[in-house]
């Protein structure tokens, strides 16, 4: 049997930073992963993560994984892939299956990081071919470069449903909708708004009645649901598809804290069967850790922190780390990690609907229900001021934990403050230069760069763009507005690409002066895109 001080179940971003956080403490650590590859649900996303810069804000998650790869080999972290955990016992031995062989380790302490599962949901049809999870979608697409469907649905309107649909417009993908139970969108409103600016509709208080298809998926028949969420009769309504994608929610895979004997609870607000920890992640089983969504679902920058949290208190207790060192790090850790869990979408708020934001803004009902900021709802917000010359507009309307934009700016245009959940304001006595990094750097792509006196009638308007192919300068198209409706007539000036935009693509666009506050979307002529 071979020994370690620690050993991680689960390379994801959990597991991996405890690894680290360990391992820099002079504990021998060896991590086991049941996929091919490390990393997690890191490689599959693709989009630009919130928070600050401890919380690597504006770097794309697939990048977080590398680094922290890169991290654990310069830390002397073992990591043994195709390495299925099928048993955890009490003493801390844990029952590993490599290839064809059962092998036993033992462990001074033991970290689980095993993550969460998709949910699934049953209608009629669910089962045929074509109805898939959103995290499936995602390893087709960002993966393996496959596209999941053509024309999708999309059921689920928390972040995960928001963001993936988000992927399968960049993908080429049609969305045709996207659909939620909930009487309101349930993640954040950026998200939302990036997709409902590109013409995707929401469905709010609809489920799905069922998927229509003998061998495979060919269309799907919605409904909407009343306050028992039973369907109202004649609300029916009927989509062409041949994919439905479901963001339904995670279950924490705890099943080997279950089996070590460790105490657990039926926690709704934490998705599910969790194990009871103390706050360094520590198990009712001395010696036995938990971080990442085994222990509540939260989201991949509070799993890293966890990962920390825990790492550290293992090398505590095994004594390579003195208790004051420990108090330090932790302290460090834990106001990373409170930050991430203030605002209207902190564990403690899960459920609730705030009328205003702390400032006292009116939260937009439209926004919730529909997606998008109405013409009138805009100027209510401090990121929106009418300046003369080009100046950023700052639709980012909810306490989210997220600040890039504040440290983008070379002038100090943008203004949050030392509340990372505060909404941005824009300094009417700093001067916008026009660079675009506010507007590269917004995790939620909801900053542009607005003049709205551009000459010749016209407002220019400076995009975030990440779809291919790009539009060339020149190129004349529709803009459209907040809710993808088209608005008027457009065309391109330019479109900046630049290493410090990672990947986000600054397009400037033309439009008659009057639509400068409105139009947010540039679409190609539809015999272009053919």
């Amino acid at each position: 049997m071979k020994r370690y001080d620690l050993i991680v179940v689960g390379a994801g971003p959990a597991g991996l930073s405890a690894a680290i956080e360990a391992a820099k403490r002079g504990l021998s650590v060896v991590v086991f992963d049941e996929n091919a590859k490390p990393g997690g649900q890191l490689f599959k996303q693709i989009h630009k993560f919130f928070g600050s810069k401890e919380h690597k804000a504006k770097i794309r998650g697939f990048k977080i994984g590398e680094e922290l790869l890169e991290e654990a080999s310069g830390a002397g972290v073992e990591v043994v892939l195709n390495a299925v955990v099928t048993g955890l016992y009490l003493d801390k031995e844990v029952v590993v299956k490599l290839g064809g062989e059962i092998v036993h380790y033992k462990g001074d302490a033991v970290i689980v990081a095993t993550g969460a599962s998709e949910n699934m949901v049953t209608f009629d049809g669910w089962t045929l071919p074509g109805v898939i999870g959103a995290g499936a979608a995602q390893t087709m697409m960002n993966l393996h470069h496959i596209q999941p469907g053509s024309k999708i649905l999309m059921l689920g309107s928390g972040n995960v449903g928001l963001v993936v649909s988000f992927q399968l417009l960049q993908a080429g993908c049609e969305v045709v909708a996207l659909v939620d139970a909930a009487p309101r969108i349930g993640g954040y409103g950026v998200h939302a708004a990036k997709i409902a600016r590109c013409g995707v509709p929401f469905y709010l208080s609809h489920t799905i009645i069922k998927a229509d298809g003998d061998n495979r998926v060919t269309g799907v028949t919605i409904g909407e649901v009343d306050q028992t969420w039973s369907v109202i009769p004649g609300t029916e309504k009927q989509f062409e598809v041949d994919t439905i994608c479901l963001a339904v929610g995670l279950s924490p895979m705890s099943q080997l804290l279950k089996m070590a004997g460790c105490a657990m609870e039926e926690n709704p607000g934490k998705g599910g069967l969790v194990p009871v920890c103390g706050e360094f992640g520590e198990t009712s089983v001395p010696g036995l850790f938990v971080a990442g969504d085994v222990s509540g679902i939260e989201e991949a920058s509070s799993a890293m922190i966890e990962g920390r949290v825990a790492g550290a208190a293992a090398a505590r207790r095994l004594g390579f780390m003195e208790e004051t060192e420990l108090g330090a790090r932790l302290e460090e850790l834990e106001t990373a990690l409170s930050s991430l869990r203030q605002g209207m979408f902190a564990p403690r708020n899960k459920g609730k609907t705030p009328i205003h934001t702390d400032e006292g803004c009116p939260i937009s009902s439209n926004l919730l229900k529909k997606g998008y900021l109405t013409d009138d709802e805009v100027p209510a917000y401090p990121g929106v001021k009418s300046v003369k010359g080009i100046h950023p507009v700052i639709e980012c309307t909810q306490n989210i934990p997220c600040n890039p934009c504040q440290d983008a700016c070379p002038k100090q245009c943008i203004k949050i403050g030392a509340n990372i959940t505060a909404l941005p304001a824009v300094d009417e006595n700093s001067v916008c230069i026009g660079c675009g990094m506010c507007v590269a750097a917004c995790s939620g792509q909801s900053i542009f760069l607005v003049d709205e006196d551009a000459g010749e009638g016209c407002a220019s308007i400076v995009i975030p763009y990440e779809f291919v192919p790009l539009p060339a300068p020149g190129q004349r198209g529709i803009a459209l507005d907040r809710s993808g409706a088209e608005l008027c007539p457009a065309e391109v000036v330019s479109v900046k690409s630049a290493q410090a935009f990672d990947h986000t693509n600054l397009l400037t666009m033309k439009v008659p002066r009057e639509m400068g506050m409105r139009a947010r979307f540039f679409k190609l002529p539809k015999e272009v895109r053919a």
